[in-house]
């Protein structure tokens, strides 16, 4: 069955936009939702470029005040530079290993059951970081992110680097990371916010340069339907999980986690599904 464009679109930017900041692999779902309507290949490499920007614009806004103001502080307030610095080192670690190992992971992890196998082994790590934490809460050692030093960053920053096996999740190494780290569910889940923002940019920044031949003036209103699915239920999703986070843990998602590499596994076990 083939679905319209413009309905593929809006579904995968509204997929992108739900699975970006949730510890449950915004990649591995795309490359699952495009398997299941046919949208693969180099269009679509493409195509979720844009729509990751709608997500990662999602992020600015709902964090432009804070983001103002560190710009504002850069050079004259000490916690404004902290901050700064402590992004900046958390994203060099996987900056620096997708640079060198992108290419090859991309050309033999991005398919569907790798992504399922990957899901379920950060489900078993979820339920492992959150019990730890339950039952070791002196742990926790850092409750808000202006109270991180370099050394905290550059540990969530390597935890980040996880995230490029595609079904890992970026926010969900970065959060796991952080909770692991001595950070709080709440520190570790705004620091992932934060984190996401050089990282994404740069990603989206580096494939569009490297994929700009492929930009097609007749592709616009897909991207821009994509785009806005994506901005819209990623800003939705944020403002969700920050009031989640206040008072749930993370063991929902590692049981969606499960169920969802499983289902993948087992249609693809049984020939129910022929995954690309």
């Amino acid at each position: 069955m083939e679905f319209p464009l413009l309905l593929v679109a809006a579904l995968l930017g509204v997929v992108e936009g739900f699975t970006e900041f949730l510890p449950i692999s915004s990649t591995g779902h795309l490359i699952v939702a495009g398997s299941l309507l046919g949208y693969t290949g180099s269009e679509a490499k493409v195509f979720e470029i844009v729509i990751q920007a709608g997500a990662i614009l999602a992020v600015c806004w709902e964090f432009r005040a804070r983001l103002v103001r560190a710009a504002r502080g850069v050079g004259r307030d000490m916690a404004a530079n902290r901050f700064i610095a402590n992004v900046a080192l958390a994203f060099l670690p996987a900056a620096v290993l997708g640079l060198i190992f992108g290419a090859t992971i991309k050309a033999w992890l991005f398919a569907p059951v790798p992504v399922a196998v990957a899901s379920i082994v950060g489900a078993f790590v979820i339920f492992w970081a959150e019990r730890r934490q339950r039952l070791r809460p002196a742990t926790v050692r850092i409750a808000d992110v202006d109270a991180m030093r370099w050394s905290d960053a550059l540990k969530v920053g390597f935890a980040q680097t996880f995230a490029l096996i595609p079904g890992t999740s970026r926010s969900g190494a970065t959060i796991i990371g952080g909770m692991l780290f001595g950070l709080s569910r709440q520190a570790a889940t705004e620091f992932s916010f934060f984190l996401a923002i050089p990282t994404l940019f740069a990603a989206c920044g580096y494939e569009i340069v490297k994929n700009r031949e492929l930009l097609a003036t007749a592709d616009l209103p897909a991207f821009g339907v994509g785009f806005a699915t994506a901005f819209v239920s990623a800003f939705l999703c944020i403002r969700w999980l920050l009031r989640y986070v206040s008072r749930h843990d993370f063991t929902p998602f590692a049981w969606y986690r499960m169920a969802f590499g499983a289902i993948i596994l087992l249609t693809a076990w049984s020939g129910a599904v022929v995954w690309t």
